[in-house]
């Protein structure tokens, strides 16, 4: 009798061999014969799994997105208010290595997106997501009385994905720019400048 095939786990399998090819090597390096070598599988035999390579990226991309959410939520746990949106912002910066490596992961699926409606139009549904979380905290803690600033909330929302966003293509190309002390630092400075006390 024919062994059965788990999908699903060859779907992994194969989202982690991208994964994996992409930290090492940027999207260049990701191609679907280098993906099917590398995961055992004959070359052409990926269609049976993803109907392209966009699937593919998309698959890696959120293996690297859970592993942002899981860090934010271990990050955040118990917290509430300023010491939540504090805890929040800090875990979304790459300050150590797995943070780069899904850095080198996001890099990759914005270039596809470039070329790639589908992405784009997933990211646009990721940063929807993060802008309205992120409004939805700040808004909590300005009632709090936790930050002063006249800057709108919209604004700092804006601030910290444009930091986020930067943060994450340094730690790419230029990690000596974005050390942990230099992203603590800028980090601090934002939520001074909301009223925050430093600490």
């Amino acid at each position: 009798m024919p062994k059965a095939i788990d999908h699903d786990q060859r779907r992994r399998e194969i989202i982690d061999v991208t994964w994996r090819l992409i930290v090492k090597g940027g999207l260049e390096a990701a191609t679907m014969r280098e993906i099917a070598a590398e995961a055992g599988f004959a070359n052409g035999a990926l269609k049976h799994y993803f109907p392209g390579k966009d699937e593919i990226i998309m698959g890696a991309y959120q293996r690297s997105m859970d592993e942002v959410i899981a860090r934010l939520n271990e990050a955040t746990e118990g917290l509430e208010g300023i010491d939540a949106l504090r805890a929040l912002v800090r875990a979304t910066m790459p300050m150590d290595e797995d943070a780069r490596k899904s850095a080198r992961v996001l890099l990759a699926f914005w270039e596809r997106g470039l070329s790639s409606q589908v992405i784009r139009d997933s990211y646009d549904g990721h940063l929807t997501g993060w802008h309205r979380d992120l409004k939805a905290l700040i808004e909590q803690c300005r009632q709090q009385g936790a930050i002063s600033t006249s800057t709108s909330d919209e604004e700092l929302v804006h601030e910290i994905i444009l930091l986020n966003v930067g943060a994450t293509v340094l730690s790419a190309i230029g990690p000596q720019f974005v050390t942990p002390e230099i992203l603590d630092g800028m980090i601090e400075d934002l939520f001074a400048r909301m009223g925050v006390p430093v600490g």
